[in-house]
């Protein structure tokens, strides 16, 4: 699963990024910290099954603190956008390319108003942070369009004359941007396009057609960062009520209560509410006043906003769910005798034969049944997962 994260220049997107893809964890070995430089490992946060079964667990690829797991996810920092970036202008190109292997997107746009079009700082209050959403979807959708519409009178003639499936035909074209055919379908669908002959389909069907597959295939959530200046809280109320699905956040305030953490002045973990500093590190005035702005801001907002982007682009919008698959169902470990090691995002409505895929494909082809570790019942491989489900697979090849 693969998170993009958009914007323009200077709305903080990297330190966005940078907050993300660091967890504030006890110094360690941890693994997937970075992969390359605009390549990182943000962490999706859940309550951990540990808590739940009163086990001691030792998670292998993902992360428990006190009682919260943290799930690696990839995310890209993908290259920044400037308006005409469709036709290849300022790194158009570069973004787009980023962009096309995310599965969903998180748009970064400055809420207090304080960086133009082309992200020069102007005045707090002066920009209009709803033009920078408005242009990083449309050129998007023009981006999208420009890739359907190629070669359209004979892809719409062969559709007609020679009986081909439409839907197959543009999922094939997509598949470069992880776009599949049940989303080109479900598009057509929605766009009431699929009564009209794809040869009668104007430019501005396409358009309208590629709009409805962008929110499909590419679903966007939008970060709304710096509103811990005074300008963004009227911003981010006009995004509400354009009906956009926001999440308020300060990403330097996000690194700093990380950085302080890390360094032992503080208690805090990424998507937590409040921080409780040490009594045994005495703070100066400057490091007061800079924590008790940060706290007024969680008071505000509930967090500092990182976390909880990162967790509604995978829970909110992606709609994943969180499964344990293990090898002894009463224990809960794996062979080395490893708690609860390993840990899946899948798909809303998976089964068990798809964890088994997920964890070896052998163990789907072998699949016999599996058992639910909470009540020790068999399912069979069609069964639909919950979240948090603690599963044991039971294959041929397991038993082999």
């Amino acid at each position: 699963m693969i998170i993009g994260l958009i914007g323009k220049a200077n709305v903080g997107k990297s330190t966005f990024f940078n907050a993300a893809t660091e967890l504030a964890a006890p110094s360690g070995n941890y693994p997937f910290t970075t992969i390359e430089p605009n390549v990182g490992v943000a962490y999706a946060r859940v309550k951990c099954a540990c808590r739940e079964f009163g086990v001691q667990d030792n998670p292998v690829h993902s992360i428990c603190i006190d009682g919260n797991r943290f799930i690696p996810v990839k995310l890209i920092d993908v290259a920044g956008l400037v308006p005409g970036a469709h036709a290849g202008k300022g790194l158009g190109n570069k973004f787009l390319d980023d962009a096309r292997q995310a599965d969903v997107l998180i748009h970064v746009v400055d809420a207090s108003g304080s960086t133009d079009s082309t992200g020069k700082s102007v005045p707090a209050g002066t920009a209009d942070p709803m033009f920078d959403l408005k242009f990083v979807e449309e050129e998007f959708d023009l981006w999208m369009a420009g890739i359907v519409s190629r070669d359209w009178s004979k892809t719409s003639r062969e559709a007609e004359s020679q009986g081909q499936k439409l839907e197959q035909m543009l999922a094939k074209r997509l598949s470069g941007l992880a776009i599949a055919e049940h989303h080109v379908s479900g598009a057509i669908h929605e766009s009431e396009l699929g009564s009209k002959k794809p040869t009668l389909w104007t430019d501005d069907d396409i358009l309208h057609f590629c709009k409805v597959l962008r929110a499909r295939a590419k679903p966007f959530i939008v970060a709304a960062n710096k509103a811990d200046l005074p300008a963004a809280e009227a911003n981010i109320e006009r995004m509400r009520q354009a009906g956009m699905a926001v999440v308020p956040c300060a990403s330097e305030a996000e690194s700093m209560l990380k950085k302080a953490s890390k360094k032992g002045i503080l208690h805090y973990l990424p998507g937590d509410n409040s921080f409780v500093v040490k009594p045994s590190m005495p703070l100066n005035e400057q490091q007061k006043k800079a924590l008790d702005l940060v706290k007024g801001l969680m008071e505000k907002y509930g967090s500092t906003g990182v976390q909880e982007a990162i967790n509604a682009a995978c829970f909110g919008l992606l709609h994943l769910v969180v499964v344990y698959p293990v090898e002894d169902e009463v224990k809960l470990a794996d062979k080395k005798g490893n708690v609860l090691p390993d840990v899946r995002l899948l798909p809303e409505g998976s089964t068990a034969k798809y964890l088994a895929a997920t964890v070896h494909a052998d163990l789907a082809k072998g699949f016999l049944y599996a058992i639910d570790a909470r009540t020790k019942q068999r399912i069979g491989g069609d069964h639909k997962l919950k979240g948090g489900n603690v599963i044991k697979i039971v294959s041929a090849a397991s038993r082999g």
